[in-house]
């Protein structure tokens, strides 16, 4: 059983595929709070978490998730998108933490009913939790969007940093990448460190993006960003979606 928070058709705002015209799957719940990310006021009480909180804070947001448990639910969704389009976007399932949902019947089937129809899959995912390739190895034709947290969400390391893990969707999967949130603070202290740490014995690409779910903290911290990717060699990644829309949802 697997839930579903929302679908959308947008623009990938993030990481290798920035700009790309994707289909959205966000899956509900998360093994991680990441509480220094940011509060938001729901239904009167203050919440901490990620800037997804809508997928990961069940109690709150319970009557947005949606219950799954046959594939032609998301089948019929996928292609009701596709009716007007003459081409086959991407596809990028999202979270929340959607390997939380690896081994369950249901999302399989719909990894291997994208890869049979010859979309391209990202799963966005904080790389705490891999699938075991032997057993299911489609996922080895899904491209891994590492999202490994640092010492800004709020987590503790043990929680957010699995070597094992990290390796295996790294080595495994064709073409994970690591994507990195920073702001000012975590660049002027341990940011260069603690993303040394992760990656040194890696060699697929590493973006870093600003923290920022809205127009003003995003322009904050955006050019502190860009100066730290030029000065070690990473790849800037701006986060579109809230260039664009701000704090719209859906986008």
């Amino acid at each position: 059983m697997i839930y579903l928070v929302e679908h959308f058709f947008s623009i990938q705002g993030e990481g290798r595929y920035i700009g790309v015209p994707s289909i959205f799957l966000r899956f509900g719940g998360c093994n991680l709070r990441c509480p220094g990310f940011g509060q938001y006021e729901v239904e009167g009480e203050i919440v901490s978490g990620c800037d997804t909180i809508r997928a990961v804070d069940m109690a709150h947001f319970k009557k947005s998730w949606q219950r799954i448990d046959m594939l032609g639910s998301l089948t019929e969704i996928i292609e009701k998108y596709l009716e007007p389009l003459g081409y086959l976007p991407d596809i990028v399932l999202t979270g929340g933490e959607p390997m939380i949902y690896a081994e369950d019947t249901v999302f399989y089937a719909l990894i291997e009913w994208l890869l049979e129809r010859k979309f391209r899959i990202t799963i966005e995912t904080n790389a705490t939790l891999a699938p075991p390739f032997e057993a299911y190895p489609a996922y080895r034709d899904v491209t891994f969007a590492m999202a490994v947290k640092l010492s800004n969400s709020g987590e503790p390391k043990e929680r957010r940093v699995i070597p094992g893990v990290i390796r295996r969707l790294a080595n495994e999967a064709n073409g994970a990448f690591f994507k990195f949130t920073l702001d000012k603070d975590l660049i002027a202290g341990s940011g260069a460190r603690e993303i040394d740490e992760i990656c040194r014995v890696f060699t697929n690409e590493i973006y870093c993006m600003p923290l920022g779910d809205h127009i003003e903290q995003l322009r904050e911290n955006a050019p502190d960003v860009a100066a730290f990717c030029l000065a070690n060699g990473y790849r800037y990644s701006d986060r579109l979606h809230v260039r664009l829309w701000n704090r719209e949802e859906k986008r």
